[in-house]
């Protein structure tokens, strides 16, 4: 191998070797980001991801392992760097469609663990090249910086260093800096633009011109270009706002008199506000206002509520009751910032930036109302799912208190993850009554060690100069409450599959949505169906 003098100084060579461990760290962030709003942000799809990266990484340490030893010339080396450059500039402007593709081809294709299948295959066609040819550099670089085998284990050693360092920043600074403050797309961006300029800077070294390098920077500008300016999904045009926090994807639209938050989600939509003051059959928050009335207090209701959101439930419950004090806990401070600007959510109102069970480990107040809204398709954190955390939510009610726990993908297929949810909850408190909303896929549980909250409820009802409301809840809670027998299908901290018991949900629903147009395919196949989709 003829010595490239830019080589000599093996700082390059670990310099290299540190922004492509950075690189691959980012990428694996920005990848399941990327992936979020299509099939969920759930302990599943970074398993997915994660796994992906993996066997790329493999290959490609295979490959350049192979490679280096039969053809150790850097200029390939450097070449596939900035291959990878432009494929990932590519990946904000094109990567939705991809992903769009392969879940219009696969929802088809697939009858069961749709959400797997498609996912994996999304992150295998957008990420698992550019890996590859990242997978190459360790082994490759490993053959340039040894000179000898004296010195083979130091070179290793400070290569794996590098390596790692540049992986642990490649970790945080996307999930601390650039994803929130300038999003996913940019972030891909910046990280194609830093391998690119490595390559550039080792082949202006040897003032040699590389066509790829001029693609590359074509490819990087159109990229930044149509890339950052490009919608993060397919939820529609002219959202009131849409970024990134440290934990979601997040989308504000206005929807006639509505204004509506989206986030990482496959189906749904997560917090509404209706500047008129009005109950929907279909709104599960609304039917939530019951719990209010299932305690009897004669002071001031004390309300918490775990996944406050943008505040719909805190907003509806002010509008139809007074003397209530309510306490809203939110693990994403940038929603509670857009409750604030987008949903008239009131300052009155504390807002703590936490998660929901750490609040009521580190919480000794106790309150009449405790709504737990903290599940978003099968993404359900499993600490807010165990018997141990519903214990704790008891243990941080007043006497006669009540929880009201949205379960937000119903489901009467025995043995699923709402069968889970209430068993467990059973065996905490004594009394559990269910009811199913009407035209949505939600079902809320209400909970109390109180035998009289029926009795409660009722005697509110009859007591209430709110016609509207006691019409409202009667009508769609009261007459339709059903008691839950507590089961055995328990959750614990120790095991909570929630993710995997939700996937059957997902397929339920999804063969719900689109069952008319599988029946085509089945029929007709692909034409049949484009020509059914023309007419």
């Amino acid at each position: 191998m003829e010595e490239k003098r830019i080589l000599k100084n093996k700082l390059f060579l670990y310099i290299t070797e540190f922004f492509s461990g950075m690189s691959v760290m980012a990428i694996e962030l920005g990848a399941q980001r990327l992936l979020a709003p299509y099939f969920s942000s759930s302990q599943i799809v970074w398993t997915i991801v994660i796994g992906s990266i993996m066997i790329a990484m493999a290959l490609g340490n295979i490959y350049g392992g192979r490679r280096a030893d039969k053809d150790p010339n850097p200029n390939k080396l450097y070449a596939r760097l900035i291959i990878a450059s432009i494929w990932l500039a590519l990946i904000p402007w094109l990567g939705k469609y991809v992903i769009a593709g392969i879940s219009a081809v696969l929802i088809f294709a697939v009858s069961s663990g749709y959400l797997v299948v498609a996912a994996t295959a999304s992150c295998i066609v957008l990420f698992i090249f550019p890996l590859f040819l990242l997978g190459t550099t360790t082994p490759c670089l490993v053959k340039y910086a040894t000179k000898s085998l004296d010195e083979s284990g130091k070179t290793v050693g400070m290569l794996g260093a590098f390596n790692t360092i540049g992986s642990i920043l490649g970790t945080f600074l996307p999930t601390f800096v650039t994803i929130p403050t300038i999003g996913t797309n940019m972030t891909f961006l910046i990280f194609a633009f830093i391998l690119l300029t490595i390559a550039l800077i080792y082949f202006i070294s040897l003032k040699v011109f590389q066509v790829k390098s001029a693609v590359a920077i074509i490819i990087l500008i159109i990229g930044t270009i149509f890339g950052y300016k490009s919608n993060f999904a397919f939820w529609g045009d002219d959202p009131l706002y849409e970024g990134e926090s440290m934990y979601n994807y997040l989308r504000v639209v206005e929807d006639g008199e509505e204004v509506q938050l989206s986030t990482n989600v496959l189906f749904g939509v997560q917090s509404v506000y209706n500047p008129n003051k009005v109950l929907k059959k279909s709104h599960y928050y609304d039917s939530a206002l019951a719990a209010v009335m299932m305690t009897d207090t004669t002071n001031t209701k004390e309300v918490l509520i775990l996944g406050n959101g943008s505040g719909t439930y805190a907003t509806q419950v002010d509008r139809y009751f007074d003397n209530v004090k309510i306490t809203g806990v939110e693990i994403d401070e940038k929603i509670t910032d857009l409750a604030y600007q987008y949903f008239n959510f009131s300052e009155k109102h504390k807002v703590f930036t936490y998660d929901g069970r750490a609040y009521l480990n580190s919480s000794k107040e106790k309150y009449d109302v405790i709504m737990v809204d903290a599940y978003q398709d099968i993404t359900i954190p499993f600490q807010m799912s165990s018997i141990e955390f519903f214990s704790l939510v008891k243990d941080h009610l007043n006497d006669n208190g009540v929880m009201v726990v949205n379960l937000n993908m119903r489901s009467n297929e025995e043995g699923n993850i709402n069968f889970y949810l209430c068993d467990t909850i059973a065996n905490v408190f004594t009394n559990v009554y269910t009811v199913d909303i009407n035209g949505s896929t939600n079902r809320l549980l209400y909970a109390s060690m109180n035998n009289d909250m029926i009795k409660v409820l009722d005697d509110e009802l009859h007591n209430t100069t709110d016609i509207e409301l006691k019409d409202f809840i009667e009508e769609n809670v009261y007459k339709r409450l059903s008691s839950y027998e507590k089961g055995s299908l328990i959750l614990t901290d120790d095991k909570a599959p929630v993710e995997l018991l939700g996937i059957s949900i997902i397929d339920t629903l999804i063969d719900k949505e689109v069952g008319f147009y599988k029946s085509i395919y089945k029929k007709e196949g692909i034409k049949g169906l484009l020509n059914y989709l023309g007419n």
